[in-house]
């Protein structure tokens, strides 16, 4: 595990995108097709505007989500429109987003559906943030299959997700599928988000991001700012 620790959340947002577009383009030298996964939430918006300026083939990428919210993606709640509307432009427009949501299902009857076909595996890399809490993805401490979502051996790539801390149902890609990258790159902001990630390193247990700091399938790197 690596840690870079900037002055600015413009600085973090920069590096942290520059690790990921030069991940992305590793990728691309020797494959046909990459893939990433990209978190919602305040976070990255920042990362997302500088990638998107990056000089990659985009219409070569897959962007999956690490998360849903289970509304359509016109909602103001919704992880997809954060992403076309952030990331999706400019040189990035012609990156291929798969959607989570589906009108037509349950999130339960989603979720079985994202197993097949599945994006171009691995991952180049994972963009993931964290809560106060700890959570990761919409992997939440009081979710129900939370055992199941943090097995790094579990075989599935999304699971449904009910918690307090959300008037939506969700989905959230698991840590099975979010390891299965070549890199994960944690961005968080503030002193309060520190503090946790530093009670995560100390205990196995604390908080489902103790887990994803603790498997050994992907590397993980670290960008944070005050």
């Amino acid at each position: 595990m690596k840690q870079y620790s900037h002055d600015t959340r413009q600085e973090a947002s920069q590096a942290a995108a520059a690790r990921i577009a030069a991940l992305l383009a590793l990728r691309l030298d020797h494959n046909k097709t990459a893939s990433l996964v990209v978190c919602g939430g305040t976070s990255p918006r920042q990362c997302f505007e500088v990638l998107a300026k990056e000089s990659l083939d985009w219409a070569r990428v897959q962007v999956a989500l690490s998360d849903e919210r289970w509304v359509p993606a016109d909602h103001e709640d919704s992880n997809e429109k954060l992403v076309r509307e952030s990331l999706l432009v400019g040189k990035a427009a012609d990156a291929q987003l798969l959607s989570v949501y589906s009108a037509d299902v349950s999130p339960e009857e989603r979720c079985d559906e994202l197993q097949s076909p599945l994006p171009t595996l691995p991952f180049s890399s994972a963009l993931v943030g964290m809560g106060t809490d700890g959570h990761f993805a919409s992997l939440f401490p009081d979710a129900d299959n939370l055992a199941l979502a943090l097995n790094p051996e579990s075989g599935r790539l999304y699971v449904p997700v009910t918690t307090t801390a959300s008037p939506h149902a969700r989905i959230s890609m698991t840590l099975a599928g979010i390891s299965r990258s070549d890199e994960i790159v944690l961005l968080f902001f503030g002193e309060e988000k520190l503090a946790v990630y530093e009670k995560a390193k100390e205990s196995a247990e604390a908080y489902p991001m103790s887990r994803l700091l603790r498997q050994n399938r992907a590397p993980v790197s670290v960008f944070c700012a005050p």
